[in-house]
């Protein structure tokens, strides 16, 4: 049995899944000559608004830049006392507001015409002063707010950053915006280095451990130690890759070996190791590790030889995992 507060937070979420569902119905024409005045212009998208609608085209104006469409925010109400110096000739300006009918809208408008700008208005009302005097309009009309007053802006200011949202992946689409794009504008973050940190960023800081094949077992167990990562390359003298050798591999050998006087590197060796790229996605080499259960990778070159290691914990401290 729901509780009433949780009766309501459903009310909630449904009335703005339906206000967000509705929208489908007015993606027109208008929407689509919105992003094709954007794709070919040759300056800035700026979007404005007032109260809820003003923190909203701050997210969509946060949302397009991250996405390679060159936008900038702009208060209404500091616009008119100012601030529309930073509109220029070949930026397309939109204005966004739940009624259409702002006073500080009202203001901008005119305004913004005799600058002979492309304005797209962005409202929940067809029958608004902004709608009638828009370019384009892109309509955000909900049935009903979620707040119990039908007062607050939530269904349509949900709805508003949903048709923002709508407009930038179109925008992506149009310019071909692919992952490594997406990095560039996102390098400090977690999903910035998925997109482009690579294993040759992290296996050169760690030791190299490695032997050949004809290697003592002091010699293995040396290399094991002094390189910390729980394992040693075996090559041939020309650096190509042989196999590994383990500590577990060390392990099982002490159970199992009667003498360990003639033991050599080769006696112990697991060839066809799991290997990666120096150029590969560390989040590529993740996915190996994962699958593979190991905690280690051989990197090589495509030549097949041996260049490092690349440890778990390597991943890990870079946030990627």
């Amino acid at each position: 049995m729901k509780s009433s507060l949780q009766n309501t937070a459903i009310q909630t979420i449904q009335l703005e899944s339906e206000s967000i569902a509705g929208l489908v119905n007015y993606i027109n024409e208008d929407f689509e000559q919105v992003v094709e005045a954007v794709y070919i212009s040759k300056g800035r998208l700026v979007v404005s608004g007032v109260g809820k609608s003003a923190i909203v085209a701050q997210k969509i104006v946060a949302t397009l830049n991250s996405t390679g469409t060159p936008s900038l925010f702009m208060h209404a109400a500091d616009a008119i006392h100012g601030d529309l110096g930073m509109v220029q000739k070949d930026d397309v300006v939109m204005l966004i507001s739940k009624s259409g009918e702002s006073p500080e809208i009202k203001v901008l408008i005119p305004l913004i015409k005799n600058f002979g700008n492309i304005l797209v208005g962005m409202a929940g009302n067809s029958n608004s002063y902004l709608a009638l005097q828009s370019t384009y309009f892109l309509n955000t009309t909900v049935s009903k707010e979620a707040c119990p007053n039908n007062l607050a802006p939530t269904s349509s200011t949900t709805a508003q950053m949903v048709m923002g949202d709508a407009l930038a992946v179109c925008l992506m689409e149009k310019a071909g915006f692919n992952g490594q794009d997406f990095a560039k504008f996102h390098p400090g973050g977690n999903l910035g280095k998925r997109l482009y940190l690579r294993v040759k960023d992290l296996y050169t800081f760690n030791a190299k451990p490695v032997v050949l094949p004809s290697a003592s077992l002091k010699e293995v167990i040396v290399q094991i130690t002094k390189g910390r990562l729980g394992a040693t390359a075996v090559v041939t003298a020309k650096g190509q890759m042989i196999g590994v050798i383990t500590d577990g591999d060390l392990r099982r050998m002490l159970e199992s070996a009667e003498s360990l006087v003639n033991i050599k590197a080769e006696n112990i060796v697991t060839k066809n190791p799991k290997t990666v790229l120096s150029d590969e996605l560390a989040v590529n080499a993740l996915e190996i590790l994962r699958s593979n259960d190991i905690s280690q990778l051989i990197v090589i070159n495509k030549q097949n030889q041996y260049l490092g290691m690349l440890h778990l914990h390597d991943i890990v401290k870079e946030g990627i995992v």
